[in-house]
């Protein structure tokens, strides 16, 4: 095979994640997550667009000399289907895609191996409403097992690190996901103008536990549907924004998603110091242990309303052993409102300076 040959060789990749470097190129069905507009060091545009399928999120670029792909990628409708036919070369050591072509996919449009249902997660459905750029959470956990039954082995492990913690048994089992589970997941849109903006918590009732007059903003559901719907929820947002996620939050849910067989569809936690795609307010502003800092006092120092008036972390496991899972709900729900407060205060005086906190298109 000569050169040419070589060069026109195309091959159908069946999913985001088959695409490997080879001497051809490939095309494959995806989502278009975002595109970012950069330049290179001699002043020529280039994008970085984001790709999503239910197997795999990566990173590609579309160079200068693509020019008909950078204006498809720009007239797209982000979130949509498009075809896409590019090289996968190694940069930095990594494979990653070159697009060369990039068309959408119209909703209807008949194409050759192009199925829709690889594209979104169809964990989104049962939440697609409480999608949004910017996607405030907390979790609030309790321990998943009497310790009693615990196989004798395990149960010492518990025991040993308890003492050295100098802490009871159950509070560190509520604070480990190997012993531990989510309870509840609060969400809320963090550009919305207070006044508007509205909490949905999701929760895992104790079992045995019926909700007598559900209201409206609370959504009852298993743990694992409670960890599907928020890896697909923090896929369709610009930016997760937590506080400590961390440290505590993202690591557990990413943790009892591996325990439930869930993939973790959103990197949260690589690039400490990144703000997107996860906001931790807490490495922001919190000047790294130099004083107390927990949300409580991040409250108080800039006049925002504590969410820890009605409970506190403590509490949780108890109340949720008495089956007081509303009460859990409307706890979790004012960290949320408080976290989304102290965002709007970051971005405004903050973010909105910093040169790396500018949005791609998304």
């Amino acid at each position: 095979m000569n050169h040419d040959e070589q060069k026109q060789r195309v091959l159908q990749a069946e999913h985001l994640a088959a695409l490997e470097v080879a001497d051809h190129d490939w095309d494959v069905f995806a989502q278009l997550r975002s595109w970012k507009e950069l330049q290179t060091k001699d002043g020529k545009p280039f994008l970085v667009v984001e790709l999503a399928d239910v197997h795999a999120v990566i990173e590609a670029k579309i160079w200068a000399d693509a020019k008909e792909a950078m204006e498809a990628t720009k007239a797209a409708p982000l979130q949509g289907p498009v075809k896409v036919r590019g090289r996968v070369k190694e940069w930095q050591g990594k494979p990653q895609m070159v697009i060369e072509r990039l068309k959408a996919i119209a909703p209807g449009e008949a194409a050759d191996g192009f199925d829709p249902d690889q594209l979104v997660d169809p964990a989104l459905a049962p939440v697609e409403d409480l999608c949004c750029r910017t996607l405030v959470f907390d979790i609030e956990t309790v321990p998943a097992f009497d310790r009693r039954e615990l196989p004798p082995t395990v149960a010492e492990a518990l025991a040993d690190n308890a003492q050295r913690k100098e802490m009871e048994p159950a509070a560190v089992m509520g604070m480990s996901p190997f012993f531990g589970k989510v309870v509840s997941l609060a969400i809320g849109d963090g550009d919305a103008e207070p006044g508007d903006d509205a909490v949905t918590v999701l929760a895992v009732p104790p079992e045995g536990t019926e909700i007598a007059d559900c209201p409206p903003w609370l959504r009852p559901m298993s743990e694992p549907d409670l960890l599907r719907a928020f890896w697909a929820l923090a896929g369709r947002a610009e930016c997760v924004v937590s506080f400590n996620g961390r440290g505590f939050d993202v690591p557990f849910l990413v943790t009892r998603s591996l325990i439930h067989g869930i993939p973790a569809r959103v990197d949260l936690l690589s690039n400490r110091f990144s703000l997107r795609p996860h906001l931790d307010l807490f490495e922001l502003v919190t000047q790294r242990g130099r004083g107390p800092s927990k949300l409580d006092v991040v409250c108080w120092a800039l006049g925002i309303e504590s969410p820890k008036e009605v409970m506190d972390g403590s509490m949780v496991a108890p109340a949720y052993a008495r089956g007081e899972i509303l009460k859990i709900a409307e706890y979790n729900a004012h960290d949320v409102r408080a976290t989304s407060a102290v965002y709007r205060r970051c971005r405004d005086l903050i973010l909105r300076y910093r040169a790396d906190w500018a949005p791609s298109r998304k």
